[in-house]
């Protein structure tokens, strides 16, 4: 395995911010020149950080899936939107550029995220290709598109059933302006990427309705789509097992560990194209 951090600072970002890659070696015995497909991690925290726990031990999962992985520490409150936004498709477009000296697959890059940082990923689903990402960054839309999302309990709507506190970190000042431009369910287009997502129907902080209401837009542009609602769960269960549980025990259940497998098969469909 090859590990390494880079910058993918831009005007506004925070100091931490950095993209933590792990890059499966190729081998002479099975296949030197194999492309992998690459998941891009986008940990949740509410747009006030970035959580541990939906951070490496999911990048460590896909891994063993054989995929590459990369989890970004992107920029949260006091940094505004657009300013994460913009270090994800930087992340995107840096990760391109690699393809051939890390052997990725360029044309399979899938975004997770969880949370808020689900409403990061599924932000770059639906604007990947407006002209305000592409021109900021002096790179063609197609080089920051992603070719999959996978959506953790993601934040999506700023209407009746949002999560507040997000998007109040999100815009900060700007939150009068741009909130409604927030409610990711109204951005959604035929060009928005093939979407797998799950939720739990109990879910007391971001309410499942955040999911159904992305997903029936993305019905709605006969967008391939994969749900999964679980009856019991609370916020934030990450791999909702003992690998990603707080001290306390919180998120461990049992009747939600099996969205890892069910990703695999997703995945395993979508690059097997």
């Amino acid at each position: 395995m090859i590990y390494k951090e880079i910058s993918v600072n831009v005007e506004g970002s925070m100091p931490y911010v950095k993209l933590c890659m792990y890059f499966l070696d190729n081998s002479d015995e099975i296949d030197p020149e194999k492309l992998r497909p690459l998941i891009l991690i986008c940990p949740g925290g509410g747009y006030s950080m970035t959580s541990d726990r939906e951070a490496e031990a999911f990048a460590i999962q896909f891994m063993s899936m054989g995929y590459h992985a990369a989890v970004l520490r992107y920029s949260v409150a006091p940094a505004r939107y657009p300013t994460s936004l913009l270090e994800l498709s930087k992340s995107i477009a840096y990760l391109r550029s690699q393809g051939e000296e890390y052997h990725i697959d360029t044309d399979k890059i899938i975004v997770q995220g969880s949370s808020a940082g689900g409403h990061l990923a599924a932000s770059l689903g639906v604007f990947w290709n407006r002209e305000f990402l592409s021109d900021k960054l002096k790179v063609s839309a197609e080089t920051i598109k992603p070719n999959g999302l996978i959506l953790n309990y993601p934040v999506i709507t700023s209407k009746k059933f949002a999560h507040k506190d997000s998007f109040r970190n999100l815009l900060g000042d700007r939150y009068d302006s741009l909130v409604n431009e927030m409610s990711l369910e109204d951005q959604i287009s035929k060009d928005t990427p093939r979407t797998f997502i799950w939720h739990t129907f109990t879910d007391a902080s971001v309410p499942v309705e955040n999911s159904l209401l992305f997903v029936e837009g993305l019905v709605e542009h006969k967008i391939p789509t994969e749900f999964h609602m679980y009856p019991v769960g609370a916020h934030g269960l990450g791999l909702a097992n003992e690998l990603t549980a707080r001290p306390d025990g919180y998120g461990i259940q049992k009747e939600c560990e099996s969205w890892i497998q069910l990703a695999k098969v997703w995945l395993n469909g979508l690059t097997r194209e």
